[in-house]
């Protein structure tokens, strides 16, 4: 949180920016505002690199990149990709088969819907209003293929996300612990959205790797995010920032908070931090 000496441009100057999408970067209805956008392209004039590190998918992000003409790799699948800015994978990360199956069999006994990310692609054995919703956050239309049983022996599978209702999410997320039995994560990214991830993955896992092949120290990089999952990536930054809408968990991890991302919190982090404007 906000300390006595907060980190500034003038002790460690911010080389890279890594930020959150939904929730963060994007406002309630899903838009980026025009001072958001504004300060990250003063940024960027400025040689600091722009990240993107979200749970979507590569094509779901790509209205923000279009429109901050980002030329860097970015974070895509809550780490487990890792793209450049055309979409060649970079890095890649999978869940074991027999998780799959697993988590498929208690889908189908507990009647949660699953959905299944490989790669560019997006699998679900049925469409529903879970389906329907993902359309909000600009994700591929979900192949609807029937019985994902077969799934694990015939895809490479990145993540699976099961959805809830809110007030049966923690409910939800003892009963997926108990199935993956420590043999893969289990994060929450949305009020009513669970994921399970392979062992050690997150956001602050690929963005270590990422700036080691970028040749970029953590100490001048800030993480901007509003979420469980983006915890690892606010520990990882040398400045981790928390919107002002942030769960609990995000705002535990982030050495400052701003305003919400309805707010212009993104915009307030970037003029603080990186282009030495203060608060406005």
């Amino acid at each position: 949180m906000d300390g006595e000496n907060p980190m500034s441009p003038k002790n460690d100057p911010v080389r890279l920016i890594a930020v959150d999408v939904d929730g963060t970067l994007l406002n309630s209805q899903h838009q980026m505002s025009k001072r958001t956008e504004r300060a990250l392209k003063e940024a960027l004039a400025q040689r600091v690199a722009v990240v993107l590190a979200t749970g979507k998918t590569y094509y779901s992000a790509r209205e923000v990149r279009q429109r901050l003409r980002l030329t860097t790799p970015g974070i895509y699948l809550q780490g487990l990709l890792i793209c450049e800015a055309d979409g060649t994978v970079r890095r890649e990360r999978t869940l074991a088969p027999e998780i799959v199956r697993r988590m498929v069999e208690f889908a189908e006994e507990t009647g949660h819907t699953l959905v299944a990310y490989s790669r560019m692609r997006v699998l679900a054995g049925r469409r529903n209003e879970h389906t329907d919703k993902l359309r909000d956050y600009h994700e591929p239309e979900p192949e609807i293929i029937g019985s994902l049983r077969g799934l694990a022996d015939s895809t490479p599978v990145n993540k699976i996300i099961l959805f809830t209702e809110p007030e049966s999410i923690e409910e939800l997320r003892k009963a997926l612990k108990s199935q993956v039995d420590g043999t893969a994560r289990v994060v929450q990214s949305l009020p009513d959205v669970l994921e399970i991830l392979p062992p050690g993955a997150s956001k602050g896992e690929a963005l270590r790797l990422l700036l080691n092949d970028l040749g970029v120290d953590p100490r001048h990089v800030m993480a901007i995010g509003n979420a469980e999952n983006d915890v690892e990536m606010l520990q990882v930054a040398g400045i981790g920032v928390a919107v002002g809408n942030a769960t609990p968990p995000a705002l535990a991890a982030a050495d400052h908070v701003v305003a919400s991302n309805d707010e212009d919190g993104v915009a307030e982090a970037v003029e603080r931090f990186v282009l030495g404007k203060g608060t406005r």
